[in-house]
């Protein structure tokens, strides 16, 4: 029977009972599952902008209205009142702060896990990840990233591990699933050269009969006779204001909403349908980096594939399309001050990254050649001082943030910019903000005003009306 058990896994005891002691019952809290929406949709695409903190949302679709005078396809969601908009309490098992690896566990496994873990609980047993029930249940499945195949989110959804960082680890677990299309970066964890035991496991997913892409010319000519892996690059894809500013890249490598696209294409025909995990991975990156146009463009780039799952649902009728992210990062904003519209504005022109900028210094650079090289592809002039700070941070490598390999000064760059184009930061960190989350098509009125994570596991399995 379809799974009527939204609210009855835990969800209200989890709760406590100070909440419930400011309401009359528990219906005050929660309204009954809608029984006419159960079973209604045949495809699902759940989208994550990982770490997106509200200011991320906000502020690039005020550099899409001041570049490119739309708004994103998200906001006008909201503004057309197309969609059933939530809040989403984003927690892990062990911390109010939560971790990509726990949060897309909460939505995969349907069971909160300590940060680190992928669908693994704390007494040594394992939650059945929702892809699995979905390919066990008939339907196609797969996931589409911006980092690596194999890295938390998308594996959230896939499979049951230990420890999130076990990449290696976790692109032969995908092997055996034979799902149908898994697409991102991550070729260090699949190329025998790139791994340390030295496995070709790129020869055993061929050998187990998947179709493998590695550039955007082979994506076009995908077919879907057989299960696809697609590495796009070494590590995470390219921040998308770089992409823009490299035809090389462009070349090579499909953007978020390509792959989006192609995903949706080689699935949509089958007769039970689809599910479809999409993620901006490199928003979160870019904001433990406290990278502004790192962060907007890829917030932007990841709402264009939301227009393409959103035109699809339009035009298919059967798609639930789910939007979120698994938490905050940083806390960004736009502040005020002296001119802060023009400063904000000087972001339409940037041509690279803090992540571009910072890994082309070289041991050749003085201040006045910093200052000349942040000016060329930013659009502003650091000062004499500023830029000795900076260079000064080469000669002992101390700089913070997770995905920053070659402890480079990012926290640096980032504080100083805030005095040209007016965006602050909160931390280098994750955060326990309540979240932005979305649905739109059949099932979306499933969604209640507020959520645990955990809830969206049921909310799939009833939208869809898949048994367990």
């Amino acid at each position: 029977m379809i799974r009527r058990d939204f609210f009855k896994n835990g969800t209200i005891a989890l709760l406590g009972g100070s909440l419930f002691g400011q309401f009359k019952s528990v219906a005050e809290v929660f309204s009954p599952v809608e029984e006419k929406a159960l079973g209604t949709a045949k495809n699902i695409i759940f989208m994550v902008s990982d770490g997106m903190s509200t200011g991320t949302l906000n502020m690039a679709n005020l550099l899409l209205e001041r570049k490119e005078g739309r708004e994103s396809k998200w906001i006008s969601l909201y503004r057309e009142n197309k969609v059933v908009r939530s809040f989403m309490d984003t927690a892990s098992a062990d911390a109010m702060v939560t971790d990509s690896a726990a949060s897309s566990s909460a939505w995969g496994g349907g069971v909160r896990v300590n940060n680190g873990k992928i669908n693994a609980n704390a007494d040594g047993t394992f939650n059945t990840p929702i892809l699995q029930k979905f390919k066990t249940a008939g339907k196609k499945v797969g996931c589409v990233t911006t980092v690596p195949i194999t890295h938390a989110t998308p594996a959230g959804f896939c499979i049951t591990n230990n420890s999130r960082g076990d990449q290696s680890e976790i692109a032969l677990q995908y092997l055996p699933l034979k799902f149908d299309v898994m697409m991102g970066g991550g070729n260090k964890y699949f190329s025998a050269s790139k791994r340390k035991d030295k496995l070709d496991v790129y020869a055993q997913f061929q050998k187990a009969g998947y179709q493998l892409v590695k550039t955007k010319a082979e994506l076009r000519g995908l077919d879907n006779k057989k299960p696809i892996l697609g590495v796009f690059d070494e590590d995470a894809l390219p921040f998308s204001v770089d992409y823009a500013h490299d035809r090389a890249l462009q070349e090579r490598i499909p953007t978020l909403a390509e792959l989006t696209e192609k995903a949706i294409d080689l699935m949509k025909n089958h007769p039970d349908g689809f599910v479809l995990q999409v993620e901006g991975g490199k928003v979160d990156w870019a904001a433990h980096s406290n990278d502004p146009s790192g962060l907007l463009y890829d917030q932007i780039a990841f709402d264009l594939a939301v227009e393409k799952a959103i035109a699809f649902a339009e035009a298919d009728k059967n798609t639930l399309v789910i939007i979120t992210t698994d938490h905050g990062n940083g806390n960004p904003g736009l502040f005020g001050g002296s001119e802060s519209d023009k400063k904000f504005d000087l972001i339409q022109k940037f041509k690279h990254s803090n992540d571009w900028i910072l890994n082309n210094i070289t041991s050749d650079f003085n201040p006045s050649k910093l200052i000349e090289l942040i000016n060329a592809e930013q659009g502003y002039a650091i000062k004499q001082d500023e830029a000795k700070s900076i260079l000064s941070h080469y000669e002992r490598l101390d700089g913070g943030g997770i995905y920053n390999p070659r402890k480079l000064p990012f926290e640096l760059l980032g504080k100083i910019q805030e005095e040209y184009i007016s965006i602050g930061w909160g931390s280098m960190e994750h955060s326990a903000d309540y979240v932005e989350l979305a649905a739109y098509g059949p099932g979306s009125t499933l969604m209640k005003p507020f959520v645990r994570n955990t809830e969206l596991h049921n909310l799939m399995l009833n939208a869809t009306g898949v048994k367990v």
